[in-house]
């Protein structure tokens, strides 16, 4: 992995919030005074959270800039609001000691991955985020030579192409810096995906062709849906010269009306909204040199 910048080891010390309040500065002065600078080779770091080498928090804390709740998701809604890419940061890695179980036992819920209804409520989104605000987005801007908006509509389309096959995987996906690299471990989809995707960024791609891809992924994906009985077997559909080919909108549509009346008008979440939330009043809070030195940037 990159060790490029803000490379170090910092481990998190997740605690309930009425023991570390008011406690926190004299926990970051004892480990201040006791941690060595260095361990087996690497240096210890800082991060967002206040603390060098270990960084002392509240669980809650925790859970409220990742996930968005402190406890189990108990309802679809729950579920449903919960950031996708955020999922990882709370269910990867190891827990070396949790004598309470509380937070293995948030870990072990979310690793059991989503309730069949709220998997649904997901892949239908997505497939009308892949269709709708990708693949057809980028036909019509292509037709218009809107190259602008077609260079955006294609970047969005690989990205919901992505993210489509981990949900098809049952799998949660990451935030964009890692969706490609962990796309191509995923067992199904990414092997016939995956050659059709590069190609898309080769330099003869024009934009018809690339068209052209996404149209025969959109086949792809809804052969895996089938397979998976989210929709039942159909005949082939023919796009239109001016719409183009809007399969996986037929997908949203057909999985919509399988699913519970009072989850059908929640859309769900993926962008990282509370991380982003917590990250306002981190930077705000620094002096605007300590912040500038986060950023790397230097003055002439």
């Amino acid at each position: 992995h990159s060790q490029d910048h803000h490379f170090g080891l910092r481990i998190n010390m997740l605690t309930p919030e009425n023991l570390i309040k008011g406690k926190k500065d004299e926990i970051l002065n004892k480990f201040s005074e006791e941690l060595p600078a260095t361990y087996q080779g690497f240096s210890l770091r800082s991060g967002h959270v206040a603390g060098f080498g270990i960084t002392p928090e509240s669980l809650e804390g925790f859970l409220s800039r990742t996930i968005g709740i402190t406890s189990t998701p108990k309802t679809s809604v729950d579920w449903l609001k919960i950031p996708e890419e955020d999922i990882i940061h709370v269910i990867n890695g190891e827990v070396w000691h949790d004598p309470k179980n509380q937070f293995s036992e948030i870990r072990s819920v979310l690793q059991g991955y989503y309730p069949d209804h709220v998997w649904k409520r997901r892949i239908a989104h997505w497939c009308r985020y892949f269709s709708g605000m990708g693949l057809y987005a980028m036909k019509r801007a292509v037709l218009r030579e809107n190259w602008i908006y077609a260079t955006t509509a294609f970047g969005r389309t690989i990205k919901w192409a992505l993210e489509l096959a981990f949900l098809l995987n049952r799998t949660y996906f990451p935030y964009d810096k890692w969706l490609y690299p962990f796309f191509e471990t995923l067992p199904c989809l990414a092997p016939q995906m995956n050659p059709l995707l590069k190609e898309t960024m080769s330099d003869g791609c024009c934009w018809e062709r690339k068209i052209d891809i996404f149209e025969h992924i959109s086949d792809q994906l809804d052969a895996r849906m089938v397979e998976l009985e989210l929709v039942p077997p159909h005949s082939r559909f023919t796009g239109s010269i001016t719409s183009g080919y809007r399969l996986l909108e037929h997908n949203y549509a057909v999985i919509l009306k399988s699913l519970p009346e009072e989850i059908i008008p929640i859309v769900p979440l993926w962008d990282q909204v509370h991380l982003e939330s917590f990250h306002s009043g981190y930077a705000a809070q620094l002096p605007i040199e300590q912040w500038d030195a986060v950023l790397n940037l230097t003055t002439d």
